[in-house]
């Protein structure tokens, strides 16, 4: 199984799924990573530039809504992404694409928060944030 874990400097995981620089994408056997490897953020349009500043992604002139459909594809191969912060859209596509979104409740590390889930010790986080 592969697990993708966002994240801003490849270290730690991200605040935000679609403000990731990387993916740390560990590939499993059981309950043991048996590889681990970065995927960079190309496909957000937060990674794009397209986004800048506050804003919630609603329909509009100045903040037009953006899809979500590349980042899934990009990690379709994943069976789950673990980030601290996600909006419902972008957790919506992942779904839509066989991978299930985990918010994660707790800091730590992106290799600890995956040992955990294999474990069935991670906390979710209640809800995915529907500011965006």
């Amino acid at each position: 199984m592969k697990i993708a874990v966002a994240s801003s400097d490849g270290v730690l995981i991200s605040k935000h799924f679609g403000r990731s620089s990387c993916f740390i994408v560990f590939e499993t056997q059981g309950e043991a990573i048996i590889r681990e490897s970065v995927r960079e953020n190309r496909q957000t349009a937060h990674a794009k530039g397209h986004c800048t500043g506050d804003h919630d992604h609603h329909d509009g002139d100045d903040h037009p809504v953006h899809s979500h459909d590349d980042i899934a594809m990009a990690l379709s191969d994943c069976t789950i992404v673990l980030c601290y912060g996600m909006g419902w859209r972008a957790a919506e596509a992942l779904r839509q694409s066989g991978t299930q979104p985990f918010v994660v409740d707790g800091e730590m590390t992106p290799r600890q928060a995956v040992l955990q889930y294999l474990a069935g010790q991670l906390k979710s986080a209640s809800d995915f944030c529907r500011c965006h």
